[in-house]
């Protein structure tokens, strides 16, 4: 096991990276070092600033929100000096594929018995789902997804009375979160609640119903949450997410070394003493530092490529699927832009793949004058990728559609996103075989993968790991 004095390598300054070193310092460890490829920190927490009419201001590239259920976020908040009182007020609107606004949630607009009999039955629906997932399946809703496949819960609980305790339990029924989400609400016969559930979910680049566990929809989205997003009861950060995490690095021992990629890790084998030897390469030179533990907040698909993993490592760090989600910023002419965010639910479905999703109007008091973010996924499990070209195209003829052609594209990427494993690896106990594995040649697995890919659900698996191993 660890002890104070372990030197310390954290491969990545992104949530997960940064929240780990947070932990460990408070816990009592100084001699930690993160090492972050990139010029910035905070990973997907990007928030570029763009001037509009002389005035610089954040813009959002990849997490925009949180909710109060963002427990581990507000720790991070809280130790970086933070808050999310002064950000911008979250609107929204809906459109069709062909750019119409509609109106799926509103009984007096559009008005039809059939449209009426629908919303109720969707009511019925939300609230027999949170009524199942406080019972059948109680403790579906603590962070990380150990035990599940087996039938327990093991973990931090997203409670709000018991926010971030260790909790643990049996409850067999667990076993039906390694289906796909259609399929457990249709097991559930709570089908409607996908209709809820979609906008947060599939248009914010998690994958479709039909190839994404409900393990990773329900932790993300449990019940408090979405009724959280639904009801646009939500934190925004005025200088943008990424303001969270380099709040947090100027607060660290040890800020993160930016600019320092991990090139190359040799560990000691299995059962031998000696040292984890961890080169890096920054402004184009190579240099060997010895470390005690390793905490991996990267990709660990990518971990092969750079490490000497071994073999039980490879075969399930193969089994890691990711989406490819792009997004740009775009900017309009004068007076063309959006007022208001807007999401397009006709483009929610596999059969529209590669179609903007969704775009975020951030400044209120900018009007048609604020660029916006639009988002797209061209990835789907049995599927054939759209081009990358293509999808762009795509997301530039559907903000045309809705009134808004795009007149240039600002900060634009395709970033490696919501890394998780398919329903039948995640039967099979792939979170239960990644823990045994935990502390082998004091290398310790974090990041996205151990939980979710939403910033909360990151810094909570660090918090989960140092409180558990550190």
């Amino acid at each position: 096991m660890p002890n104070l004095n372990d030197r310390i390598c954290i491969i990545g300054g992104g949530p997960a990276g940064i929240s780990a070193a947070m932990y460990l310092q408070n816990k009592g460890y100084e001699n930690y070092v993160v090492y972050e490829k990139l010029n910035k920190v905070g990973g997907k927490s990007w928030s570029p600033k763009i001037a509009v009419n002389g005035e610089e201001r954040t813009y959002e590239t990849g997490a925009i929100m949180g909710a109060i259920t963002y427990h581990a976020v507000h720790e991070v908040e809280e130790f970086g000096g933070v808050g999310h009182a002064d950000g911008p007020n979250m609107r929204r609107m809906y459109r069709d594929k062909d750019g119409k606004e509609i109106f799926p949630f509103d009984p007096k607009k559009n008005f039809s018995i059939s449209k009426m009999l629908n919303l109720l039955k969707m009511k019925k629906q939300m609230k027999k789902l949170v009524e199942i997932m406080e019972t059948k399946y109680k403790g579906y809703d603590c962070y990380c997804h150990r035990g599940v496949a087996q039938g327990r819960y093991h973990g931090l609980s997203k409670g709000l009375d018991d926010a971030l305790q260790m909790i643990e339990g049996e409850n067999p029924n667990l076993k039906d979160l390694a289906l796909p989400f259609d399929q457990f609400c249709k097991m559930n016969g709570v089908e409607e609640v996908m209709k809820i559930w979609i906008g947060p979910y599939t248009s914010f680049g998690y994958g479709y119903f039909d190839e994404i566990p409900a393990a990773y929809v329900m932790k993300y989205l449990d019940t408090t949450t979405a009724i959280e997003f639904v009801n646009m009861r939500l934190w925004t950060w005025k200088e943008g997410t990424q303001s969270i995490y380099e709040a947090a690095n100027k607060k660290l021992t040890h800020p993160a070394l930016l600019n320092t990629e991990v090139v190359k890790v040799v560990r000691p084998k299995e059962g031998e003493e000696g040292k984890i030897q961890v080169t890096v390469r920054r402004d184009g030179e190579e240099t060997t530092e010895e470390f005690d533990q390793l905490i991996i907040t990267t990709p660990l698909d990518y971990f092969a490529k750079y490490a000497d993993a071994r073999d039980e490592e490879k075969e399930l760090f193969e089994k890691i699927i990711h989406e490819e989600y792009v997004n740009f910023i775009g900017t309009f002419g004068e007076d063309q832009g959006p007022t208001i965010s807007g999401y397009i639910f006709d483009n929610m479905t596999v059969e529209r793949l590669g179609h903007a999703m969704v775009y975020y109007h951030r400044w209120e008091d900018l009007k048609a004058n604020c660029p916006s973010s639009v988002y797209a996924l061209r990835n789907h499990m049995g599927s054939e990728d759209v081009p990358y070209d293509k999808t762009i195209g795509n997301m530039l003829d559907d903000m045309k559609l809705c009134g808004f052609p795009v007149k240039d594209r600002l900060f634009e990427q395709e970033t490696y996103y919501c890394p998780h494993v398919s329903p039948k690896d995640y039967a099979d106990g792939w979170y239960d075989k990644l823990e045994a594995i935990q502390g082998k040649q004091n290398t310790w697995y974090a990041g996205e993968i151990m939980s979710f890919g939403d910033m909360e659900d990151t810094c909570a698996a660090s918090k989960d790991l140092v409180e558990r191993f550190f």
